[in-house]
C-alpha cells in the first residue's frame, strides 16, 4: 500500500495538470490583428465573463481551455470591434422614419421622394434629410415654391446632408412666424429678391424646429434599435454620438441596463446652460456600455452650405466669411468651467477661423493641464501656421468628408487654403493620434468607406487618379488604429477596448477579407461575418 501512494499522487498530479481551464468562448484559426502596442498578430484567444483572458496560438489556446462555444475563424481576419469616433447614432435611427434624400440628383427628385413618402405614410409633419445642391446640375440652394404649391397645409422640413441647413415650406415657416425680416445670431434666413426661399442656415433652423413636435419615448426607442441593427451589421461596437440631450441619454442607459441596447455609446452632451449645470453637478457617468464625460459645442457651420467660418472670404462668394454659431465669449467661459471639471470639451470646427478660435481657447484654459484629450471635431480647414496648436488637442476627423467634398472644396476656399483642408497626416503628426469617424448620417455608415477614404482618398470610381492630396493619406495601420485604439483613447477607454488584449472587452469582428492586405479598391466591399460585443454574438 505504501508503494502505491506515490503512484496515486503522481496520477492525481498529472490529471490536475491535464484539466483544462474553463472559458466561455475560444476563438481559433484566425488571422488576428490585435492592435496592441506592437501591432502584433495572433491566431486565437479565450473569453470569459465578456473579457479576453488569454491571446496566443491556436494549439496553445485549445490545449489550455475548454469552452461551450468555439468560433473557428477558418483563417478569416479578426480585428477589434470598430469605433465610430464621431457620428449621430440617434439621428441615424430617426432618419429611418424620414424621407431619404441622399443621392438625389435634382430638386425635382427631392420633391418626388417627398410625394412618394407622403402617399405611403400620410404624415401630419414631414421631415427628410440628405439633399446636397452640390450634386445637382443647378448648384444653387433650392426654393420652397413647388413645396408650397403641392403641400400648402402640411409643414415640411428637409435637412441638407450636413445638417447645417434646412428647406422649409411656408406651412413650416409659419410655425415660427418666420418672415424676410427674421434675424438670428449664428444663422441665416436665406432670401432671394427680398423674399423667403425657405432655406434656413445653422442657428436659423431653430426658428422653425423649436416649434416642431418633439419625438416621444417610443420614437426614440425605435430609432435607437434601428440604428443598432445597421451599425452591428457593419462591425461597429462603440459609437460616439456627437450631441445628445438628457432625455436621450437616460433612455439609452435604461435600454442598455435592460439588455436591449447592446451597443456601447460614448455620449457627448449637447451644450446648453441647463445641460452643463446638470451633468457637471452629476459628474462622469460610466458603465460598461455608456460613457458620459464630454460636452459638444459648435463653433461654426459647414463648408457645403458656406457656414464654415473662414479667416478670409469664400473664394466663390466674395465678402462672405461664414457663421460663428457660438460666440467666443460663451465658448471661452464654458471652456474655463469645463477645464475645472473632469469633463472633456469637444467642439465642431470646420473653417480655418473657427479652428483657430477653438484651438486658442483650448490652449489657454488647458495651460498646465496635461492629457485632457479635448477634441476638435472635424478640424476640416486649418491654416498651416495653426497645426502646431494641435499638440495638446485631439483631432477627431472623418475621412469620407474629404472624398465627398473634394469636387468643390477648392471652389470654396481656393488653391492655397485647400492644402490645409482634410490634412489628416499633418494632424496626426501634430498630436500623435487621430480618432476616425464618419459623421453619419451626414455620410454613409460603413466604416470600410472610412478606411478606404483615409488610405486611397478616392471615390468609388477611383477618382481622382492617384488620389486627392495624397500627402495627407493615412497608412492602413494608422487607419485601423484610428478606428480602434486611438478612438478608444479619445474616449478615455483605451484600457478596456480598442485592441485584442488580456483584460479588455471581447469586442471583435470577423471579416471576409484581410483589410490590411486586400487590394485597396476591394476595401469598400468587405463584409462583416460576425460582430461580437462582450463575448456575445450580436450579428
Amino acid at each position: 500500500m505504501k508503494k502505491l501512494l506515490p503512484i496515486l499522487a503522481l496520477i492525481t498530479m498529472l490529471s490536475c495538470q491535464n484539466e483544462k481551464q474553463e472559458a466561455d468562448t475560444i476563438v481559433v484559426n484566425a488571422n488576428i490583428y490585435t492592435v496592441d502596442k506592437d501591432f502584433s498578430k495572433s491566431e486565437a484567444f479565450a473569453v470569459k465573463d465578456g473579457k479576453i483572458i488569454e491571446v496566443g496560438t491556436t494549439s496553445a489556446i485549445e490545449k489550455k481551455y475548454s469552452a461551450a462555444d468555439t468560433i473557428n475563424a477558418n483563417g478569416h481576419t479578426i480585428v477589434p470591434g470598430l469605433i465610430d469616433a464621431h457620428c449621430h447614432f440617434l439621428g441615424l435611427g430617426f432618419n429611418q422614419q424620414a424621407v431619404d434624400l441622399v443621392g438625389t440628383e435634382s430638386f425635382e427628385e427631392v420633391v418626388k421622394r417627398v410625394i412618394d413618402f407622403q402617399n405611403k405614410y400620410k404624415r401630419d409633419f414631414i421631415v427628410g434629410r440628405g439633399w446636397d445642391q452640390n450634386d445637382w446640375e443647378d448648384k444653387e440652394f433650392p426654393n420652397k415654391t413647388l413645396l408650397d404649391k403641392l403641400f400648402p397645409d402640411t409643414p415640411i422640413a428637409l435637412t441638407r446632408v450636413d445638417g447645417h441647413a434646412i428647406l422649409c415650406n411656408q406651412a413650416a415657416l409659419d410655425l415660427g412666424k418666420v418672415t424676410a425680416k427674421s434675424k438670428v445670431d449664428g444663422g441665416e434666413v436665406v432670401l432671394e429678391n427680398g423674399e423667403l426661399t425657405g432655406v434656413l442656415v445653422d442657428n436659423a433652423e431653430n426658428l422653425v424646429m423649436n416649434y416642431w413636435p418633439k419625438p416621444n419615448r417610443k420614437d426614440m426607442v425605435e430609432a435607437l434599435m434601428a440604428a443598432q441593427d445597421i451599425c452591428f451589421d457593419l462591425g461597429l461596437t462603440t459609437v460616439d454620438d456627437a450631441g445628445l440631450g438628457q432625455d436621450a441619454i437616460e433612455i439609452i442607459d435604461s435600454l442598455q441596463k435592460a439588455g436591449d441596447l447592446k451597443m456601447r455609446v460614448y455620449a457627448m452632451v449637447s451644450y446648453s446652460p441647463k445641460n452643463m449645470d446638470y451633468f457637471l453637478d452629476k459628474g462622469i457617468i460610466k458603465t460598461e456600455h455608456l460613457n458620459v464625460r464630454s460636452f459638444k459645442f459648435y463653433a461654426d457651420g459647414a463648408l457645403g452650405s458656406r457656414g464654415a467660418m473662414l479667416k478670409e472670404p469664400y473664394s466663390d462668394k466674395p465678402g462672405h466669411l461664414g457663421l460663428l454659431v457660438t460666440d467666443l465669449e460663451t465658448l471661452g467661459k464654458a471652456a474655463e468651467r469645463i477645464a475645472n471639471s473632469d469633463y472633456q470639451m469637444n467642439t465642431h470646427a470646420i473653417g480655418d477661423s473657427a479652428n483657430y478660435a477653438v484651438l486658442k481657447t483650448y490652449n489657454k484654459v488647458l495651460e498646465g493641464k496635461s492629457d485632457r484629450r479635448w477634441r476638435v471635431e472635424h478640424a476640416q480647414v486649418v491654416s498651416q501656421e495653426d497645426f502646431d496648436l494641435y499638440k495638446n488637442v485631439f483631432p477627431s476627423i472623418q475621412p469620407t468628408h474629404a472624398t465627398s467634398d473634394m469636387y468643390w472644396a477648392k471652389d470654396r476656399v481656393g488653391e492655397e487654403r485647400v492644402k490645409g483642408a482634410y490634412a489628416y497626416k499633418q494632424l496626426l503628426e501634430a498630436y500623435g493620434k487621430v480618432a476616425l469617424g464618419t459623421d453619419f448620417p451626414v455620410e454613409r455608415v460603413s466604416p470600410f468607406l472610412t478606411f478606404y477614404a483615409a488610405v486611397a482618398r478616392q471615390d468609388l470610381k477611383q477618382y481622382p487618379e492617384g488620389g486627392f492630396q495624397m500627402e495627407n493619406a493615412l497608412t492602413r495601420q494608422e487607419t485601423l488604429k484610428g478606428m480602434t485604439i486611438w478612438a478608444a483613447h479619445s474616449n478615455f477607454e483605451e484600457n478596456e477596448k480598442g485592441s485584442i488584449e488580456v483584460g479588455k472587452f471581447a469586442d471583435f469582428i470577423v471579416l471576409d477579407k484581410d483589410i490590411m492586405t486586400v487590394d485597396v479598391n476591394e476595401i469598400p466591399n468587405i463584409k462583416v461575418l460576425k460582430t461580437v460585443v462582450g463575448g456575445d454574438e450580436v450579428q
